[in-house]
C-alpha cells in the first residue's frame, strides 16, 4: 500500500478512539479550528491534535482546553510560556529546543518569542477557549 509524506507545519494530524491517525486538509488560519472540531466531533475529549508552528512575534491572545493536557514542544529557537491555572496560580516556562511544558486543562496559556520559534503541539481541543491579551 501506497503511504503519503505530510508536511505537518502545513497538515495537521488527528489522534483518534481507536490509535487512529488521521491526516487533516490543509491548516488555513484560526477558521481551520472549527471545521476541525466538526470533522473529529465523534471523538470528544480523547481526541488529539498534533500541529506544528513557526512563531516570530508574540501571540496577541491567550488559550485554554478545558477539556484535557496540552504538551507544548519548542523544536527550535526558544519561546517564554505564560500560565494562569485554574487554581490561580501562574507560571513563567522558557524552552528552548527539544524542551516541552505541559499545560493542564483549564490553564490559560500564551506565548512570547524572541527571534523565531517553532514548537510541536499535542492538543485536547475540543471547546477550546480564547481570549485578548
Amino acid at each position: 500500500m501506497a503511504q503519503d509524506a505530510y508536511n505537518l507545519e502545513t497538515h495537521p494530524l488527528h489522534l483518534g478512539l481507536g490509535a487512529t491517525a488521521q491526516p487533516q486538509p490543509p491548516f488555513t488560519g484560526l477558521e481551520w479550528y472549527q471545521s476541525y472540531a466538526a470533522r473529529t466531533a465523534q471523538d470528544g475529549a480523547e481526541g488529539r491534535l498534533v500541529s506544528m508552528h513557526r512563531f516570530s512575534e508574540n501571540w496577541d491572545s491567550w488559550e485554554m482546553h478545558p477539556l484535557g493536557d496540552e504538551v507544548v514542544l519548542c523544536l527550535s529557537g526558544s519561546m517564554t510560556l505564560h500560565q494562569e491555572h485554574a487554581d490561580g496560580a501562574t507560571a513563567v516556562v522558557t524552552l528552548c529546543p527539544n524542551e516541552y511544558a505541559v499545560n493542564p486543562p483549564g490553564t490559560w496559556h500564551t506565548v512570547d518569542v524572541e527571534g523565531e520559534a517553532v514548537a510541536l503541539f499535542i492538543t485536547a481541543g475540543t471547546d477550546t477557549k480564547h481570549k485578548p491579551r
